[in-house]
This record gives C-alpha cells, structure tokens and sequence, in this order.
C-alpha cells in the first residue's frame, strides 16, 4: 500500500505534524518557500522540496513534492495579513492545476474559523459561512474551489486559533490595554489536538468532509487570557468594557466528535 504523504507548507504545525507520520511509519515529502530553508531541513532528516506559489504561477519543483503521494496535506498560510492586496485565490488556482497534474486525488485543506464572520453566533459544519473580511473571503473561495474540483476528494479541517509549544497567544496580549470583545468566547485548538485530528483523517479515510477543529470549550477572551497570563506569570491584558457586542462568534464542532469519534487531548 502506498504510505506516502505529501505536505505542502512546512511551518510551525507542517513540520511537527511531518515527524509525528514518519514515526508513525509514514513516507513524508514536504515543501517550503525558499531553497535555503529546503536544504537545512533535508539536513535535519526531512524530504524537502522548494515550492513558492505566487499570483504568476508555481516556482519550484512542485512535481517532485507530489510525486508518488497518495495524499496532499495543505498548510499554505494566504499571508493576507503581512500582503494586504495579495489575490490567494489566484496563487491556489496555479497549485491546483499542479495538483490536477500530479494525479492525487486525495486532499486536506487547512483552512482557519475566520471563514466565519465574528458576528455569526454559535457556528458548526451544518452552518454556511458568511465571511465579512477579505481574508475571510479568500480562504472561503480557496476552500470551495478544492472542494469543488471534480478530480478530487477533499477534506477541508478549518482550525480555531492554535496554540501549544512555545507558542501562547496571551504572550502577544500580556499588559495591553483597552481591549475589545473581552466577552467574545476563545476558539482556540492545541496543536497536539491538529495532529491527533489530521492523523484520524488519513487513519480512516475521513475524505471529502468538512471539520471545524476546535476545542469544545469556550471561556470568555477576558477569562482566558486574564487566567493564562497569571499561569505564566505576565501582566495580564485589560479588555474594555465598552460597546459589548449583542453576538459574537462560537465555533464548535459536530463532525470531528460524531465522523471520527476523535477525543480532544487538551482542554482550553
């Protein structure tokens, strides 16, 4: 049986999530943008291509990452925050295209909960989203057109904020002030639980589904973020109490719980 998983995009979760599939017997191939960074990871063990996506078409050796693999893991960030203007739906149709060629037909897209608007209430799979930013759009479009392609079976896995490691979002938080939303509920996901989720989409061949990963509790940001930076001894952020919101934005998860059957690891 071919056990080859192909990852493009070998970030902060693609390259943890690579070495847990190669200890689990996996033959993993992945991509990242620059040839530089290709190479100081081929020489840490990992099966690196250089693969850049731009508006103009794919630069690189798309082929040789998708060569052979039974699956294609998608962690390519839209970047929209740091390249205001930048058209993902563009770059991701030319990837598409090199996808179409390789002949995989088997697909996770990583998407993010911000396909939600924040004004959408209490939001699972069963509820369509109706984003309100461009870079809410974008991943929405991204995720239709992959869903969509009719030579593919594509799971989307739309992931709340992550965290875990190192990596704590109240360290970006801690000592500011006049904060808003403090009583908008977290919709955060361990990357432990990213992995444990990703690793049950290949494990049962949960493909052409949809899952909004997050976990199932939901603290108020004030709660959270005031109890996290006590835990890490910073200064905790202060929210405003001005202009509360009548709705704010909840996503919990019918299919990760019910399709897979999957038990989160990490309570929020």
């Amino acid at each position: 049986m071919n056990n080859a998983i192909a990852i493009a995009g070998m970030g902060w979760l693609g390259q943890a999530f690579a070495h847990h599939l190669m200890v689990l017997g996996y033959r993993v191939k992945g991509s990242v943008t620059m040839a530089e960074k290709a190479a100081e990871m081929q020489s840490r063990g990992f099966d690196v291509y250089p693969v850049e996506i731009t508006e103009s078409g794919v630069r690189g050796e798309a082929q040789a990452l998708l060569e052979g693999c039974r699956v294609l893991f998608i962690m390519i960030p839209p970047g929209l925050r740091r390249n205001a203007g930048a058209d993902h739906v563009l770059k991701m149709r030319h990837f598409l295209q090199e996808v179409e060629r390789s002949g995989i037909e088997k697909v996770v897209l990583v998407s993010s909960t911000s396909v939600y608007d924040d004004r959408q209430g209490i939001v699972t799979e069963k509820v369509l989203p109706r984003p309100a930013t461009d870079s809410g759009r974008q991943l929405f479009q991204v995720e239709q057109l992959f869903f969509n392609a009719p030579f593919l079976s594509t799971t989307i896995v739309r992931f709340g904020g992550l965290y875990g490691g190192s990596r704590q979002p109240v360290r970006y938080l801690a000592g500011r002030t006049e904060l808003n939303d403090g009583a908008a509920p977290v919709n955060l996901i361990h990357r432990e639980d990213c992995i444990g989720i990703l690793s049950e989409i290949i494990k049962q061949e949960a493909f052409g589904h949809v899952f909004n990963a997050v976990a199932p509790q939901h603290p108020t940001k004030k709660e959270y973020y005031t109890q996290k930076a006590k835990e890490l001894q910073l200064e905790p952020p202060h929210f405003s109490e001005a202009n509360p919101a009548e709705v704010y934005k909840q996503v919990d998860s019918v299919n990760v719980p019910h399709r897979l059957r999957y038990v989160f690891k990490h309570n929020v």
